[in-house]
């Protein structure tokens, strides 16, 4: 009994401070990306402009950016912003105003609705589909709003950045004109952040489902369970819920297909786990 409880603790533990770890890293990110994004983001077709003139009032407000990259702007007519960072629009913008009507305005703009550009993300998340993409938004930010990975992600996270023109999400296995960068979820979750690239307009973030063992015998939740690259005999056990009063622990062996013929392995609990591999707990003597 008090096996079982240390490892239940264990895992516990070890699954509360890596969803710590993630939340912290996807929980930060996005604070440090705002300065980012107003500076970087590129104005496109349909995005929502809200402009700001210093002590002028009546100049202020929301602007929708039309087909063209233009929109009517009062006393100035119409402007392009299509094409422009919002700091260099939001120059533009000061000198226009600044050619005749006001001496050295004020002016901010900022993106109330992003609208133009986008990016997708797919697989293994809460909620897939397409994403606004901001200025300076990088891989754990999207990540964040596709809701986190789901429990049956694998390891790795694939980018793939398609030629210019695509209007859909993209997969790996499409390698016609596409590039494709490759992070580990584990080192984004640790906050190392030289995996976490920054997106480009038409990206698909692909989270691809974890490779799959079973475990059978004295478990309390026999069946098949996602399994990463590293994963123990003893965490695959733990995922099974555990070995039974009866299980022996001492005699954990694995089926594993190698080169197509079925070979049986007696393994001990640090051991790695294969996919495909089959854990058999076999009741402990009596």
């Amino acid at each position: 009994m008090q096996t079982r409880s240390f490892f239940a603790m264990f895992f516990h533990r070890k699954a509360v401070w890596g969803g710590v770890a993630l939340l912290a890293a996807l929980a930060v990110s996005p604070v440090t990306l705002a300065a980012q994004s107003a500076a970087d983001y590129v104005i496109g077709a349909q995005d929502v402009l809200t402009i700001q003139v210093f002590d002028q009032a009546d100049l202020g407000g929301k602007y929708t950016v039309e087909a063209d990259g233009t929109f009517g702007f009062p006393l100035i007519g119409r402007v392009k912003a299509g094409g422009l960072t919002l700091r260099s629009f939001e120059g533009e913008l000061k000198t226009k105003l600044a050619d005749g009507y006001f001496k050295n305005p004020q002016v901010t703009v900022a993106v109330e609705q992003y609208r133009s550009q986008r990016v997708f993300v797919m697989g293994e998340v809460r909620a897939p589909g397409p994403v606004s993409l901001t200025g300076g938004m990088t891989l754990i930010e999207a990540l964040s709003r596709a809701g986190s990975t789901q429990p049956t992600a694998s390891g790795e996270v694939a980018v793939v950045r398609a030629a210019q023109g695509a209007k859909g999400p993209v997969l790996p296995d499409q390698p016609t004109g596409t590039e494709v960068f490759r992070a580990s979820i584990r080192e984004l979750e640790s906050g190392s952040l030289a995996q976490n690239i920054e997106l480009r307009d038409g990206d698909t973030i692909f989270v691809p489902r974890a490779e799959t063992a079973y475990v059978f015998g004295q478990v309390k939740n026999p069946g098949g369970y996602a399994v990463q690259k590293d994963t123990s005999v003893l965490q695959a056990l733990s995922l099974a819920g555990g070995v039974t009063e009866n299980g022996a622990m001492n005699r954990v062996r694995i089926v594993r297909i190698v080169a197509g013929v079925k070979k049986e392995i007696k393994v001990g609990l640090t051991d790695t786990v294969k996919a495909g591999d089959t854990i058999i707990v076999p009741e402990r003597y009596f």
